[in-house]
């Protein structure tokens, strides 16, 4: 393996993810990159689960990646950090923190199938956090490919400007290269070896024609959204190499357009030309915008440049246990210098650490480092009390980096240790693996005595649970999927709020009055009008506790209360029995009331699905989802196959894996994915009161 040097100009990092829809060939590119930058000396495969970035046993077993793995190599002078990240929207929460804090995103495509629905969620995702992106039209040697086809898909479904800078060399079977729009040059693979170099060549007679004329489409399409291209264009001037690929350089990085490459990754086609428009065309550090953080002193928005001789600022993207090294968080350097052996701040927990080894990653292998500049992505070992979207700074210059926020688990299973012996380990496993993975969340219930485990889909929690039992040893009993409902009110009320006892000696006395009123989409809010001293600030607030502590325990159904607008107005309280604890139990007695008042009602998660089938079984697969609640949204013909988009209740999705597959004989695929929250059917939500009532008696 080779090695890789310490310090390297700031100009010289590229710091990328790569990102697609699953099965776009995502790994299998990484797995290129890394044989051809010599960072590996054999092509891994993920067929024969021998690929080096999907290197957990999970992974290897079903052939996808779940965790975004990282890794460090170089090309022509330049070091590129590289994230491989998932594709299978449950494991959404590891693209999410990856985009975080990347630079650059090289977004992968099926030549065949185009642009799918999680590549549209990735696109959004990279939109979100301003990640300037190349694009790779790959497996374009599949039969049924469509280089051209997949490129209008990137315009029409992805609201994109593509620049097509590559044109493929043949079709399906018979592709073998492509023609560099930017250089003017065929580069053919025609090599018996995967290391054989490509031939690169003039443009021949018959490529000639094409090559010209998707060359003035370029510049033309360039010109659009570039001034100096445009005025060069309207003066009839040649347009250089080196201007082309500076203007290139510029739309890609504002965003203003995506430069296309095509290739076969699996065949070793394509992969070197990449690696030369991730370092042309993506940024270095020195081309973001120097990260904002808020100075914990004085609560200003400070700005943390791209200089190792700053003052530091670190963010923990990503936790990880690993079987052999231990627990390793993953760093993304955004200002000053992080040393081996220093005392740092993390200031999102208030506490300092010593910072443990610091080490270059390498998907599961690593190389120790001793210190990591401005723009560096490393991982530390050691950092017991550092969580995923700490900052870490210098003490005696504390600030806070934005955090990464993660969507709210939609599913849950409780999962009862098989022997006493097993207890333990299942509470350790389950803590490592909710730290690794901010979307996993493990709860106990006191009612049934049960830990409940939630995630974002039935594939999340089965590889969880997986993982408890191969990589923590624990045995145990797993019950069936359960739908995280919620509940909220839908009208306005007022009500009391009033805790009394007495039982000898000193009481307890707490009485507020307090509006409620639905609060869509924006969380829980509590406002205080309490006027003329009515009540002491201690017990408003104490109040306000009460209420969001009732929010959590459930309401009528015992779910969880969600988006609810809590007005404090009035109240009395008793110069010698009223403290916090009467004030609180006050506010959880008045939402108690408020849900009885204000039409409380049960809501579920509704996803978004996408099922990819031939034209016969249409009928079979709309008329399953209109059964199952579903609703249409459109559906989009490409080819002989079509692409039905809907939404329907995750309660109805369990088990729709082995329905569709009966239905279609396999031909079928779908995708799901969390679009919001809605409202239940009365009739429904009666039987999930009786329900859970059921279980509480």
């Amino acid at each position: 393996m080779a090695e890789i040097a310490g310090n390297i100009a700031k100009d010289k990092i590229r710091n990328i993810g790569i990102i697609a829809h699953i099965d776009a060939g995502k790994t299998t590119t990484t797995e290129r990159i890394l044989f051809y930058t010599g960072r590996t000396y054999k092509l891994g495969n993920i067929d024969e689960g021998t690929t080096v970035m999907d290197w957990m046993e999970q992974e290897r077993a079903r052939g996808i990646t779940i965790c975004s793995a990282a890794t460090t190599t170089e090309w022509n002078g330049y070091r590129v950090n590289l994230i491989d990240t998932p594709g299978h929207v449950d494991f959404t929460a590891e693209v999410e923190r990856s985009l975080r804090v990347l630079d650059g995103g090289v977004v992968v495509f099926d030549g065949v199938a185009g642009v799918e629905a999680q590549s549209e969620t990735v696109w959004r995702q990279a939109d979100r956090y301003g990640v300037p992106r190349i694009c790779l039209v790959n497996k374009l040697d599949r039969t049924g490919a469509d280089f051209f086809r997949c490129v209008g898909m990137i315009e029409t479904r992805l609201k994109a400007r593509p620049i097509v800078i590559q044109l493929p060399i043949g079709k399906e079977s018979t592709f073998i290269g492509m023609i560099d729009l930017v250089e003017g040059k065929a580069i053919v693979y025609d090599g018996a070896k995967p290391d054989d170099p490509p031939s690169v060549r003039e443009i021949s007679a018959e490529q000639k024609a094409d090559y010209e004329e998707h060359r003035v489409k370029m510049i033309e399409r360039l010109a659009e959204v570039d001034d100096y291209i445009m005025s060069a264009y309207l003066e009839g001037a040649e347009v250089s190499v080196s201007d082309l690929k500076a203007a290139l350089r510029r739309v890609a990085l504002n965003g203003k357009a995506i430069p296309v490459l095509c290739g076969s990754s699996l065949k070793n086609k394509g992969v070197q030309p990449l690696l030369d428009a991730v370092v042309d065309y993506l940024p270095s550090p020195l081309d973001k915008p120097d990260a904002k953080a808020t100075d914990v002193k004085t609560g200003d928005v400070v700005t943390c440049p791209t200089s190792d001789d700053a003052h530091m600022a670190v963010l923990a993207f990503k936790i990880v246990s690993d079987p052999f090294v231990g627990r390793l968080v993953y760093l993304r350097v955004y200002s000053g210098t992080i040393t081996a052996g220093s005392t740092i701040l993390n200031s999102t927990r208030g506490n300092k650490e010593r910072v443990g080894r610091l080490l270059l990653m390498h998907a599961n292998h690593h190389e120790e480092i001793q210190s990591a500049g401005a723009g560096s992505i490393v991982a530390t070992m050691g950092s017991k009390n550092t969580f995923t979207g700490d900052t870490l700074c210098d003490p005696a210059h504390p600030v806070l980096l934005e955090s990464i926020s993660f969507p709210t688990p939609v599913i849950s299973v409780a999962v009862e240790p098989k022997t006493r012996a097993d207890r333990d380990k299942m509470i350790d496993g389950l803590t490592k693996l909710s730290e690794e993975d901010p979307t996993f969340k493990v709860s106990f219930n006191d009612e049934t005595g049960q830990t409940v485990i939630a995630g974002m889909g039935e594939l999340h929690l089965d590889v969880l649970v997986s993982r408890l039992m191969t990589d923590f040893k624990v045995g145990a009993n797993v019950g069936a999927p359960k739908v995280a409902y919620k509940e909220t009110i839908t009208s306005d009320g007022k009500v009391e709020g009033r805790f009394v006892r007495q039982s000898g000696g000193r009481g307890q006395y707490g009485h507020v009055m307090v509006e409620f009123e639905p609060n869509p989409g924006k969380g829980f809010e509590y406002v205080d009008k309490v006027r003329g001293g009515a009540l002491p600030r201690e017990f408003i607030k104490a109040a306000g506790e009460g209420i969001k502590d009732a929010l959590e325990t459930g309401g009528l159904a015992g779910y969880q209360v969600v988006d609810v607008k809590a007005t404090i107005y009035d109240g009395s309280f008793h110069e010698v029995d009223s403290n916090d604890m009467a004030f609180k139990m006050a506010g959880s007695l008045a939402l108690k009331n408020a849900l009885n008042k204000c039409n409380a009602a049960i809501l579920e998660p509704i996803m978004k699905v996408d099922v990819v089938t031939p034209e016969q079984y249409m009928g079979d697969i709309i008329g399953d989802l209109n059964s199952r609640r579903g609703r249409v949204e459109s559906i989009e013909t490409t080819g002989d196959t079509n692409i039905v988009h809907g939404l329907v209740p995750l309660s109805k999705t369990f088990g729709y894996t082995t329905d569709l597959r009966s239905m279609t004989q396999g031909r079928a695929t779908f995708s799901l994915e969390f679009f919001q929250y809605q409202q239940v059917p009365a009739a429904l939500a009666e039987e999930i009161k009786a329900e859970s009532a059921g279980k509480a008696g």
